[in-house]
C-alpha cells in the first residue's frame, strides 16, 4: 500500500509556525515508518522567503497538487489579497478531481476566493470571522469550531487549532492510536474534537460605572453556589425588581440570569482545570441545580462537555492519563 501524498503550499511571507505544524506532524515516523510523503510547492516552483527571512525550498510548482492525495494551504499572508489566478484555477481543478484540500487558519481565504467554499460549512481564525463573513456571504461560517470537514474540504481555526486539525487527518487515515502516538511524541494533548469551541478568552468586566451594581456583582461572585432569585437580589440592592433588572442590563449588557450563568460556567471551568472534583461536586459548587443542567449549559457555551474540557486543560490529570 502506497503512503498518502501531501502537497504543502508555501507562499511569500508565510509564518514559520503555519508551515512547521503540518510539515512536522506529517513527517513524523512511527517505528521507523513514514506515514506520509510530503512535498512543498509554490506558485512558480521557486523558493520563498518566510516572514522571518528564512528561505524554504519548493519541490515544484502548482503541478505538485495534481499528484497529491491531500493539498494543504497553511494560512495566508494578506486576507485582503486575492491569490494569483493560476493558484485559484489549480485549486478548482484539484477539487474537481476529488483531491482533498485543507485550509489551515487563514488558509480558508484563498479557498473562498477560488469559490470552493460557497454553501459549505467552514471555519477560520476567530479574529477574521467578521471580515470573512462580509467578503464571502455565501459561505456558512462557524466562527467557533476548531475545524470542519465538508465535501472534501477541511478548514481550521487559528494556529493552535491547526495541530488539532492535522491530528484529526492522521486519525482519519491511520486511526486514533497513531494520532495519539504522534501527540505523545510532540508532548501535546490528544487532538480536540472539531466542534469544540475555539476557547476565546473573553474579557470579564469586573467593574461597571454603577456602584450599586458593582456591589451586587461582588456579592454574586462570592456566592455562586447559592440559589438566587430576582426578588432576593432586588432586596439586597434596595431596588424594586423592575429597577434592578433595568439597571443590571444597562450596566453589564446582560440580563441577570445570563450574567450569573456565565460566571458560574467560568468558575466551573476553572474547577475542571485545577481540581479533581467530580462533575456533580463542580456543578454544586458553581450553583447549578443538577449535573445534567450544568452539562447542557457548559456544552452550549463552550461547544464541548466538561470531561473533554478537563482532559485538555487539567495538566495534572492529562499527564497521568497519558501513561495509564
Amino acid at each position: 500500500m502506497s503512503i498518502p501524498k501531501i502537497a504543502l503550499f508555501i507562499y511569500p511571507n508565510i509564518p514559520l509556525f503555519h508551515f512547521s505544524v503540518p510539515q512536522t506532524i506529517f513527517n513524523i515516523e512511527i517505528e521507523g515508518q513514514k506515514l506520509f510523503e510530503v512535498t512543498t510547492f509554490s506558485v512558480d516552483g521557486m523558493p520563498i522567503r518566510t516572514e522571518k527571512t528564512v528561505m524554504i525550498q519548493a519541490d515544484g510548482g502548482l503541478e505538485q497538487m495534481l499528484d497529491a492525495d491531500l493539498v494543504i494551504i497553511p494560512g495566508w499572508d494578506d486576507i485582503h489579497q486575492k491569490p494569483d489566478h493560476e493558484l485559484m484555477t489549480a485549486l478548482q481543478k484539484v477539487h474537481e478531481k476529488g483531491i482533498k484540500i485543507v485550509g489551515l487558519c487563514y488558509g480558508a481565504y484563498p479557498l473562498a476566493y477560488a469559490g470552493l467554499l460557497d454553501h459549505k460549512q467552514v471555519t477560520t481564525h476567530w479574529a477574521g470571522s467578521a471580515d470573512f463573513k462580509q467578503k464571502f456571504p455565501c459561505v456558512n461560517l462557524d466562527k467557533d469550531a476548531l475545524y470542519i470537514e465538508d465535501a472534501g474540504i477541511i478548514t481550521s481555526a487559528g494556529t493552535g487549532a491547526a495541530l488539532d486539525c492535522c491530528l484529526y487527518i492522521v486519525g482519519e487515515i491511520y486511526g486514533a492510536k497513531i494520532a495519539n502516538k504522534i501527540s505523545r511524541l510532540m508532548v501535546i494533548p490528544t487532538h480536540r474534537e472539531g466542534g469544540q469551541a475555539q476557547f476565546i478568552e473573553q474579557p470579564i468586566s469586573t467593574m461597571t460605572y454603577d456602584t450599586e451594581i458593582n456591589r451586587l456583582l461582588d456579592y454574586l461572585r462570592h456566592n455562586l453556589s447559592k440559589p438566587h432569585t430576582i426578588e432576593e437580589l432586588a432586596v439586597y440592592s434596595n431596588m424594586s425588581r423592575r429597577t434592578l433588572t433595568r439597571h443590571f442590563k444597562h450596566a453589564t449588557g446582560l440580563p441577570i440570569v445570563t450574567w450569573l450563568n456565565n460566571e458560574r460556567l467560568r468558575y466551573a471551568a476553572e474547577l475542571l482545570e485545577v481540581t479533581d472534583y467530580s462533575i456533580d461536586k463542580i456543578a454544586e459548587s458553581a450553583g447549578f441545580n443538577t449535573a445534567v443542567l450544568f452539562r447542557k449549559l457548559f456544552k452550549n457555551k463552550y461547544g464541548t462537555n466538561p470531561n473533554h474540557w478537563r482532559k485538555n486543560f487539567n495538566q495534572q490529570l492529562s499527564s497521568s492519563d497519558e501513561y495509564s
